[in-house]
């Protein structure tokens, strides 16, 4: 099937890229005065999503190998940011939660993150405001379909 749309997907890709590498990079940033990284931030939210899941789970939903994953915890536990317990069902299987000191690195993680956008944002003209919130659905779009894949 011929693309009769006026815009190209491939350029639009092509610009699309580099300034979402760039944003997400500057988001990583806003972690540094936190003392954790973006992996281990996204680590401790799926955890907060998922109370009592296992490395082995974590590792396959962030697609790296268990051994390498339990590092992550490992840091993650010494920094007091989750805890292990064994399940009540299985005690050789041991579950990972959020601590209070996790859930307020992840506010602060979210605040800091959300202040910095915000703060470009405002820049920003309104009609520029309003074609970037008009984006945010086929955005979050495109995220959903690769989930699905």
């Amino acid at each position: 099937m011929v693309n009769d749309l006026a815009v190209d997907e491939l350029a639009v890709a092509t610009q699309l890229r580099p300034i979402l590498l760039r944003l997400n990079r500057e988001l990583r940033r806003e972690l540094a005065p936190l003392g954790i990284t973006g992996g281990q931030a996204a680590i401790l939210k799926l955890i907060e999503l998922s109370p009592g899941t296992g490395v082995r789970e974590l590792a396959l939903r962030e697609n790296m190998s268990p051994a390498g994953m339990s590092g992550h915890v490992e840091r993650l536990h010494a920094a007091g940011l989750l805890r292990r317990e064994p399940s009540r069902l299985d005690r050789r299987r041991i579950g990972l939660y959020v601590t209070d000191a996790g859930l307020r690195v992840l506010r602060a993680v979210r605040s800091r993150r959300t202040a910095w956008l915000a703060s470009r944002l405002r820049r920003l003209q309104p009609e520029e405001l309003e074609r970037i919130d008009a984006a945010l659905g086929p955005l979050a779009a495109l995220l959903d379909e690769a989930e699905l894949s």
